[in-house]
């Protein structure tokens, strides 16, 4: 099979907001309690942080994690996890149906961003509670000092206040699962109000409303239009959640779902320009992809063992084990968040450690990544600067998800010096090597410094603690350049590469 492919120096879609390459944590099964915090650890710091998770979400250079949740947030008691640790009360969580020690709260939350080097994405109660109490959570966090609940923060040891800039003004209202859940018309109004109090507060905040918790529901794209309508003035991002899976085991159709993300982005895309036209607005909102990843191994026994056990505290809760075709399929999704950077300015997957995660952790023991982590680092250390449009042709198939699905699949970024070409490929076919070649117009004396392969017979191979690099990138081959300034070679069955170019001129 052949592939060919066009960029141009001049033809860009937008700069990427390194935020797109987020994550999140919420307090869910092991995801912070014996995943990121576990005192009495041998590699814990003396706050009781995993130094060894620390090391691998900074290898990962996280720009920004949502925290506390998801559908945790929406009976959540934010003052619950602030003060003393011995006089912070355990509550029932209804989201997961387990007891929540709050151990670790805001205070801790920022200790430990700091120590990440990322930034707090903060979302708040809109489901069992409303504006006042967000308003409190606000002047706690950001307020520098001299009134109720900025003196409370500095009497817990936080002087200087977390400055948070962006905030999650609930999680899928949508949902009929969620705590609180609301209609449209409810939603919107709160949720508008809210986003104008803050901005009472601070005009430079950030807030993200809530769109669909799928693109399966209901309600959609219906949802979108009328929150839209009622909160455009006021807030900046939309949100949207999808998780993937291969329950049918079909790769190839598998593979075919990024076509239903881009289908996804494009979609609110449009609702938002109509709600941008219909109220004569000058305001851009843009979309907060703020949970997405592979979710289906073990989704139907984790759901039985919710609804079965009697509230556990940090009980082993979707630790999904990825394999290499999980990770090709991840990083075909975040191409789709590189090629679609004109719209998407953040994205999150979820989650960071444990749950949904690309790091796994034993209680007591080590901690390793899994296969998902590496698209996601190599795309948040080079995958920041100018997405370039790609013009490819090649060969297609058909399946259940959509027709005329290309086995080649390329995102491309210029970094912001003009000098190096971030290329992330990937042949989806499951039997063919992909010759292919990419025209790069504009563009001199290109080299190629960097190139690394995921690929492998067994697409359900995975790591895990015994063997914790079984499914790992290695050096690439037969890639060259051309006298004329094009990439050219072979890329081997069910494979990802990143490509690193080193330009000398335009």
């Amino acid at each position: 099979m052949r592939a060919k492919a066009t960029l141009n120096r001049e033809f860009t879609i937008s700069a990427v907001d390194k935020r797109v390459y987020g994550s999140f944590l919420e307090h869910m099964g092991r995801a912070v309690y014996t995943g990121i915090y576990e005192p009495g650890h041998a590699k814990a710091d003396k706050d009781g942080f995993r130094t060894d998770v620390l090391d691998m979400v900074r290898d990962l250079d996280m720009p920004i994690v949502r925290y506390p949740g998801g559908n945790f947030v929406s009976a959540y008691h934010w003052e619950d996890g602030i003060g003393p640790r011995d006089q912070r009360p355990t509550r029932l969580d209804l989201a997961w149906r387990t007891r929540e020690t709050n151990q670790m709260g805001i205070n801790e939350f920022a200790d430990w961003s700091k120590l990440a080097n990322t930034e707090m994405m903060l979302a708040m109660n809109l489901g069992s509670r409303g504006l006042n109490d967000a308003r409190n959570f606000l002047e706690y966090c950001n307020h520098p000092g001299g009134t109720y609940w900025s003196d409370l923060r500095a009497s817990h040891g936080y002087k200087d206040p977390h400055n948070v800039r962006i905030w999650c003004l609930g999680n899928e209202m949508d949902g009929p699962w969620q705590v609180g859940h609301k209609s449209a018309a409810e939603y919107g109004h709160l949720a508008n109000e809210v986003s104008k109090a803050f901005k009472y507060f601070d005009k430079t905040l950030e807030t993200v409303v809530c769109g669909s918790s799928n693109d399966k529901m209901k309600s959609y794209p219906e949802w979108e239009a009328t929150v839209l309508e009622a909160s455009y003035d006021s807030v900046d991002y939309i949100s949207l959640h999808k998780y993937f899976g291969n329950e049918e085991n079909d790769t190839l159709n598998y593979y075919a779902k990024a076509i239903e993300l881009d289908r996804y982005i494009v979609t609110i895309g449009g609702v938002i320009d109509y709600i941008k036209a219909k109220k004569r607005s000058k305001r851009d909102v843009k979309i907060c992809f703020d949970e997405w990843n592979v979710w289906y191994h073990d989704r139907k026994e984790d759901g039985e063992r919710i609804a079965s056990w009697d509230w556990p505290e940090a009980p082993p809760l979707l630790e999904e084990l990825y394999n290499l075709e999980d990770a090709i399929f991840v990083a075909s999704l975040i191409n789709v968040f590189i090629r679609r950077s004109d719209r998407v300015k953040i994205a999150c997957m979820a989650q960071l450690v444990n749950v949904i995660a690309p790091i796994l952790t034993k209680a007591g023991g080590p901690a390793w990544r899994q296969s998902i982590y590496y698209p996601l680092q190599f795309a948040s250390k080079y995958g920041r600067g100018t997405a370039l449009t790609v013009s490819s042709f090649g060969p297609t198939y058909d399946c259940e998800v959509a027709q005329d699905v290309p086995y080649l699949d390329l995102s491309a970024v210029l970094h912001d010096d003009g000098r190096t070409i971030a290329l992330f490929a990937i042949n989806r076919s499951l039997d063919e090597a992909l010759d292919f070649s990419v025209d790069l117009q504009g563009f001199k004396g290109l080299k190629i410094m960097q190139h690394h392969v995921m690929t492998g017979e067994d697409l359900k191979a995975r790591n895990s603690v015994e063997n914790q690099e079984r499914i790992v990138p290695k050096p690439g081959a037969g890639l060259s350049i051309t006298d004329e300034g094009a990439l050219i070679g072979a890329l081997p069955a069910k494979s990802y590469h990143f490509i690193l170019l080193s330009v000398a001129s335009a």
